[in-house]
C-alpha cells in the first residue's frame, strides 16, 4: 500500500519561523550615571566650556597683634577645565524593498538597535574618560599596567585604600557617605572570594549574609558597587594579559558639556522612488575628568579565565 507522506509531498512541507525576533544580550549603560557636573550659568555657545574652581586661601594660624592691621593677601587665581564638545552619531539607511518583504517588522527594530547604539555609544566614551584619570592603584604586587600579570588580582585593601585616598583628598561622597564603585562581574568574582578578617564574606556573613547568598557585591569597603561588564578591560598587561579597570569615584569627577542632547534622528528621504529610508542618532556634546582627586581606578587581573 503506498503512503503519501512527508517524503512523498516534500514541497508542502516547510519550516515555520517565529515572526518575533529577539534582540541580542545587552549590557546596560552605566557610566554616564557618573556624571554630576554640568555647566550652571554656561554664557553662550560655544566649541568648548571652560569650568573655573576656586583656590583655597593659606590658613592663618598666627595671632594679630593689637592696634596692628594684618597683612592683606592675594588671593590666587582660579584653576580651569575645559570640555570639548564633538559630534557623535550613526546612521542605517534601509530600502523600502527589505520593509515589503521581511517576514518581520523591521523599522521597530531598526528604531530599537539605533536607540541603544546611542546610549551604549556614548556609555564608552565616557568609561574611556575615566580609564584615563590620574590617580590608579595596581592589584597585587604591579606598579603599573605592563606589569600585570594573572596573580595581580583585586582585594579588599585595594577598595579600602582608594576610598581612603578619597577622603583624604576631602571628595565628597556619591551616596549619603559612599562612594561610587564600577566594577566587572569578573573582578567582583575576585573580591567576593577573598578570604580572611575584612574580606567580604568576613565582613557580609555577620551583617548581611543575603549578599554572599545572591552573589552581589553591593556596599563595601566605603563604596556602593554595581556590576557592569561595561567596565573597560583591554590587553596591555605583560604578555597581553587582560587588564580589568574598577572605578571609584566621588561627586564632581566627571563634566559634562552639551549643545545638543543624543537623541534619535529621521533623516529625509531624497531618492526619486523614495526607497532609502535614513534613521540614525546624533549628539554635540563633550566629557572630561573635573575633579581628578575624586577618581580612583584600581587595575587589575581576574583568576576567571
Amino acid at each position: 500500500m503506498a503512503i503519501t507522506g512527508t517524503s512523498a509531498l516534500g514541497g508542502v512541507v516547510k519550516a515555520a519561523y517565529d515572526r518575533y525576533v529577539e534582540f541580542s544580550l545587552r549590557s546596560v549603560p552605566t557610566f554616564r550615571t557618573a556624571v554630576d557636573k554640568k555647566p550652571v550659568a554656561q554664557a553662550m555657545p560655544g566649541s568648548s566650556v571652560v569650568f573655573s574652581i576656586h583656590q583655597e586661601m593659606a590658613d592663618k594660624v598666627a595671632t594679630l597683634t593689637e592696634g596692628t592691621d594684618p597683612t592683606a593677601v592675594a588671593i590666587a587665581d582660579v584653576t580651569q577645565v575645559s570640555v570639548v564638545l564633538n559630534e557623535y552619531g550613526n546612521v542605517v539607511t534601509h530600502s523600502r524593498k527589505l520593509g515589503e518583504l521581511s517576514f518581520s517588522d523591521v523599522d521597530p527594530a531598526i528604531a530599537n538597535l539605533i536607540a541603544y547604539n546611542m546610549s551604549s555609544s556614548l556609555d564608552v566614551v565616557i568609561a574611556t574618560i575615566l580609564a584615563g584619570g590620574t590617580n590608579v592603584l595596581y592589584g597585587g604586587d604591579a606598579t603599573s599596567t605592563v606589569e600585570i600579570v594573572d596573580a595581580d588580582i583585586i582585594t579588599g585593601n585595594d577598595i579600602r585604600k582608594a576610598v581612603a585616598k578619597l577622603r583624604a583628598a576631602n571628595a565628597a561622597p556619591k551616596y549619603g557617605n559612599l562612594y561610587a564603585g564600577y566594577i566587572h562581574p569578573e573582578v567582583a568574582f575576585d573580591l567576593r572570594s577573598e578570604t580572611g578578617a575584612q574580606s567580604f564574606e568576613d565582613v557580609q556573613k555577620y551583617t548581611n549574609s543575603s549578599e554572599i547568598l545572591h552573589q552581589a557585591t553591593g556596599v563595601y569597603g566605603g563604596a556602593y558597587f554595581m556590576e557592569t561588564a561595561r567596565a573597560l578591560v583591554l590587553a596591555d598587561g605583560a604578555a597581553g594579559i587582560n587588564v580589568y579597570r574598577t572605578n571609584i569615584l566621588g561627586a564632581q569627577a566627571v563634566a559634562e558639556a552639551t549643545a545638543v542632547e543624543p537623541g534619535v534622528v529621521v533623516g529625509p528621504v531624497t531618492d526619486q522612488l523614495m526607497r532609502q529610508r535614513p534613521l540614525g542618532w546624533y549628539s554635540l556634546q563633550g566629557w572630561s575628568m573635573y575633579r581628578e582627586a575624586a577618581a580612583y581606578r584600581i587595575e587589575s587581573s581576574s583568576s576567571v579565565a
